[in-house]
Formats: C-alpha cells, structure tokens, sequence
C-alpha cells in the first residue's frame, strides 16, 4: 500500500465534513510577552516544516472515486497563505480572543492546498499574544497533535544551540489524474494479500478471532442510540468558543481522596456542569445518563511524532442526574473501569482498521449514516500534554485550549488539555444552538469548584478528609 494514502479512519473524516461540520481540529495558545513579527513568526515556522512532512503536502483525490486520496508534495506552497497575522481591537480581551479564534475555527480549509492554519493574535490584554491555529482531522490527531505541537515550540527560553538552516526542499513532481488512478487500480488488483495480511495482523490465531470479534459486539452494544437532550438539534456552520481553567494539582488531590483517575474526575465534572446546565433550563435529568465519545489513543510509543490517526473511542455513560461530586465521581469511575475491563475501545479499534479495507464509496456512504445514528450526545477529549512549559522564540506558553469539531446533530464538544500543571478546557458550541455557551462554562466552572472542595487541602490525610466531609462532600457555603 502506498505510505502516502490515507487510511480508512483518516478517509471517513473527510466524508463526515459537510453540512456545517468542520472536521478540523484546532486549539488558542496564549504566551507571554511581545509577539514576534510575522516574518519572524513565518521564518520559524519554516525551519521547523522539515520535521512534519506532511505540512507541505495536500490532499489529491483519484479519478472515479477509485481509491482513498493520497497526499503529495505541494509544490506552491506559500507559508504567507497558512501562517497569517491579525491583531485584537482595543483592549484585547480574552472574550474578543474567543469571538475571533470562533470565526477562524467556523472556516472550513481548502482542500486544494495543505490543510493547516496558523493565526498569530496581536493586542491581546495583559501584555500577551496568541496563536491560533487548525488542522484537519485527516492530517492529525490529538496526541500526535501533541508532539508536533513540541517540535515546532522550543523546550528552552534561549535554546543553547544556534538555529539550524533547515534542509533545502524539493517537492517531488505532483501525479497526473492518470498516475493517480493507475496506483490506486494496482493496489486494488494486489490487495487481497493484503487484506489476508492485514487480518491476521489484527486477529492472530483463532482464540484472538473470537476474542476481536467479541469485543467489537462489545462496543457496537456500546453505541446504540444515546437519549435525546437538548444538545441534539442540527447545526449550522458558526462556532462560539469558551475557555475554562483547572488546576490540575486539585484534580490529583480529587482522584486520590475518592478514588478513580484524573479522567475520571473530567468525566465527573463534566457531567455535573451538564446537569446543572439542563436542570437550570427546565429539563428533567432524573434517571438521565447522557453518552459520551471518549477518543482513546492506541499510538505506540513508536509512533509518537508520525501524523494521521492512532486513535479508538469508548461510549461513556455521564450520571447528569447525580447532584453529589462524590457520588458521581464514584459512578464514573466505576463505568470506565468496566468499559476498559470489556474491549469496548479494542473493538471500536478493529472496525476503524477494517475500513481501510472498504472501497471508498462504501466508507462515504458509512459516513453519511453517523448522523441517523446518534451513537453518542457529544464528545468528552481529555489529551495529555507536556508537563513542562514551552516557549516560541522566548515567549513563555502560558495555555493551550483545544478545540474540538462539532458533528452533525451534536451542538457541544467539551476538550480537555493538561500543560505545565494546569487543566485548559476548550468548549466548543454550534452558535445558534449554544448561544449561552458562556453559562455552560460558569456551570463547568462550579462542578470543578464543587468537586475540589471534596478533597483535603494537601497536606492533610484522607481519613482526617473523610471525617471532615461526613457524607463525603463538603459544604461550599
């Protein structure tokens, strides 16, 4: 197979992306301190393209829909048309951070050129600047996303290495339609060693077959139709943006008094914010458990820096009816548990791999079925990111908010980054559906108060915690 064509997983997210679903991944990095210059800005950048390839590649599609599109070298690339420089009007509030990086995260990418965007933000209050930028969900991944996001910042405030002058390129001469259609016509005549290949990579002896398919029925159980809430209406084109900060400290000191994981403690929160959000607005939330779509990275370490999509889901159950932190902190806990314990996310794995053996018009029309079947009322990512602070050229990164695509009939996406010891959550709302995105974020806000003030302060032991809470949670008056 050719290295340079997509994958099944990679493919889908290109038919998912229509009527008003964006299918690019993005995020608003705050830093410290004066912003650089564009042209400096862009310089950087281009010393660094040389250690993601695929930054200066596009998307070409085969003749007929004959195969899954194949990336290559652009050989117009201009870095003034992706890397690009706006300022905020006076006084550059974080508000009007977020109203801008919503219309830049409401555009959808072109496809004729490589599909990535960076903003540099100017004005922005309290003597900082952002940089806003987009990648579509066919080049990238959130835990690669990660990586790539180290390797084009620097780990140091003044690296004690020169820069290096990056290597001359020399794009490879783009294929003709026909050249296309001839590569991808080969490996369909070729590929059912593949296929026999690729299965028994998958599912290796027989026990491992009754085992793959055992746990793929696991997770379609998993993804029947989640219940109708308020957040399942049809969207539009337009965003709003909220940003929430976490302590990611407090989170631990939560996940060691109750038990659980810090995800746990996430999902908790989450699910608080969104039942207090719905009970506010007159909605019943007894017996409600809301499903969400937890992407989990299957990348090996191996892996780690390589662009494309490594990644699985598991449909997690949010208790919105518990009005207890504690309580629902313990239900969480005890369905992911479960989930991780039932293959659901190895099943979930399996099928994304066996679509790289479906014929492209099969995947697209697989795609078209995702809003019929609403599998799950909105997506919950919580990505790992690097504990150590980084810096483009000098200025100190202070948060980074992932922002996540809204998929049809699906008005709210909640992403979630730690940093450096912090936890920046990234809310995503459709902007008719969500227009008091804002009250969600004070919500979310309160469930994380709410939950951290179960906890000991540190320092102070979990029995001594317990007897101090009673019941197990702590008046917040």
């Amino acid at each position: 197979m050719n290295e340079d064509r997509l994958t099944g997983l990679d493919a889908s997210f290109l038919h998912m992306e229509r009527a008003g679903a964006h299918m690019h991944v993005a995020s608003t990095i705050v830093f410290e301190g004066d912003p650089p210059s564009h042209g400096e800005f862009r310089d950087q950048i281009e010393s660094r393209l040389h250690l993601v390839p695929r930054f200066r590649q596009k998307l070409r599609t085969v003749p007929f829909d004959q195969g899954r599109p194949v990336w290559v070298d652009d050989p117009f690339l201009n870095l003034d048309y992706h890397v690009r420089r706006t300022a905020l009007p006076a006084p550059g509030s974080e508000e009007q951070l977020r109203n801008l990086a919503a219309r830049i995260f409401s555009q959808q990418l072109d496809r004729t050129k490589p599909l990535w965007e960076l903003w540099l933000v100017e004005g922005l209050e309290g003597d900082r600047f952002s940089v806003v930028g987009k990648s579509h969900h066919a080049l990238v991944d959130g835990i690669s996303g990660v990586d790539i996001t180290t390797v084009l910042f620097d780990l140091e405030e003044e690296p004690d290495h020169p820069p290096v002058r990056p290597p001359k390129w020399a794009p490879r001469p783009e294929p003709t339609n026909f050249d296309l259609l001839r590569d991808a016509l080969h490996e369909r005549m070729t590929s059912p060693r593949e296929i026999v290949r690729g299965v028994r990579a998958a599912l290796r002896g027989p026990r491992q077959v009754l085992r793959g398919l055992g746990d793929t029925g696991k997770f379609l159980e998993g993804a029947t139709a989640a219940p109708s809430t308020p957040f399942n209406v049809e969207i539009g084109p337009h965003r709003r943006l909220a940003f929430v900060r976490g302590d990611l400290e407090d989170f631990k000191r939560v996940k060691n008094a109750h038990g659980g994981t810090v995800n746990d403690v996430v999902l908790s929160v989450v699910a608080g914010a969104l039942g207090n959000y719905l009970r506010a607005r007159g909605h019943d939330t007894d017996d409600l458990k809301m499903r969400a779509m937890v992407p989990v990275s299957v990348r090996a370490d191996e892996e780690r820096g390589a662009l494309g999509n490594r990644i699985s889901a598991m449909m997690a159950p949010l208790p919105v009816s518990s009005r207890d932190p504690v309580e629902r902190l313990h239900l969480v806990s005890e369905t992911m548990g479960d989930l991780k314990g039932s293959g659901q996310a190895v099943g979930a794995e399996l099928l994304t791999r066996l679509t790289d053996f479906a014929p492209p018009t099969i995947a697209s029309q697989a795609a078209r079925l995702q809003p019929a079947q609403r599998f799950f009322n909105l997506v919950v990512t919580n990505v790992p990111g690097p504990q150590f602070p980084l810096f483009l050229m000098g200025r100190r990164m202070s948060s980074i908010f992932p922002l996540v695509p809204l998929a049809r009939r699906q008005a709210l996406c909640v992403g979630i980054m730690s940093y450096d010891g912090q936890i920046d959550f990234g809310l995503v709302g459709d902007y008719d559906a969500m227009a008091d995105l804002d009250s969600f974020a004070l919500d979310l806000e309160g469930a994380i108060a709410e939950a951290v003030a179960t906890a000991p302060p540190a320092g102070e032991s979990r029995s001594t915690a317990r007897a101090r809470s009673g019941n197990g949670a702590v008046s917040v008056n």
